[in-house]
């Protein structure tokens, strides 16, 4: 679904991403996991064509990002970022049916598809429908914010520490539902993170980056026997 071929990228001599190579097959969870600065957020970047890799290649559905449209691409790919990024000028409904419209769906079909989609992640649409973000919590703003993802229904989800700003409880609480709604929209998804609890309790699979290196590549139950410095440091972090 994804694929990673030697991807470089570099700004100046700088290198921000070395060597990365890796696949991520469709129906998967993938968490990139590091430290702030690890190069995590630019490899989301580099699936959506917002950075453009400068070495190697990255492939989207078995063809080069580099060949697709980007807006094509970008449409393909739902994307979730800390604190939602709602326009806050809109209510809920028009902030999720956002896309759908861009798309040319008829208005009683991107009506139903935003209902559909406020009832998939908790917030009833009778409630919430005409509400702006400013009068939403962050963790009803985070559930909007997926719910814009997931409205055209893209067959991919980029998540880049979409709990980050959520307080600890409402963290807990929403990524026990983001498990459910995981086995409920069955989608590809990468998820960026620099929690490696929140790593265990959502990914099928982990790669651990540091320095713009790929570390390591694990399900989280073989995590625990990975012996780079990198991956222990992140395991003591859990006492």
């Amino acid at each position: 679904m994804i694929e990673f071929k030697n991807v470089f990228f570099t700004i100046g001599a700088r290198k921000i991403i070395d060597n990365v190579s890796l696949h991520v097959n469709r129906g998967e969870t993938l968490v990139l996991l590091g430290r702030s600065g690890s190069g995590k957020t630019t490899l989301l970047k580099l699936i959506n064509g917002l950075l453009k890799p400068t070495g190697g290649d990255v492939s989207f559905d078995g063809k080069s990002t580099s060949q697709w449209d980007p807006i094509r691409l970008r449409r393909q790919i739902g994307y979730v970022i800390q604190d939602a990024g709602l326009f806050p000028h809109y209510t809920v409904g028009r902030n999720i049916g956002l896309v759908p419209s861009l798309e040319n769906w008829p208005e009683e079909k991107t009506a139903l598809r935003v209902r559909e989609m406020l009832d998939l992640v908790g917030l009833d649409s009778s409630v919430f429908l005409k509400r702006f973000p400013r009068e939403l919590s962050g963790g009803q703003r985070q559930r909007v914010g997926v719910a814009r993802a997931l409205a055209a229904d893209p067959p991919v989800l980029l998540l880049d520490e979409p709990f980050g700003a959520l307080d600890p409880i409402t963290r807990t609480e929403i990524r026990r539902e983001f498990r459910d709604l995981q086995t409920r929209v069955q989608k590809t998804m990468v998820f960026v993170t620099h929690d490696v609890r929140e790593a265990f309790q959502v990914a099928t699979q982990i790669a651990l980056i540091k320095d713009g290196r790929l570390i390591a590549l694990a399900a989280p139950d073989a995590f625990a026997r990975i012996e780079h410095p990198e991956a222990k440091a992140f395991l003591e972090s859990l006492q």
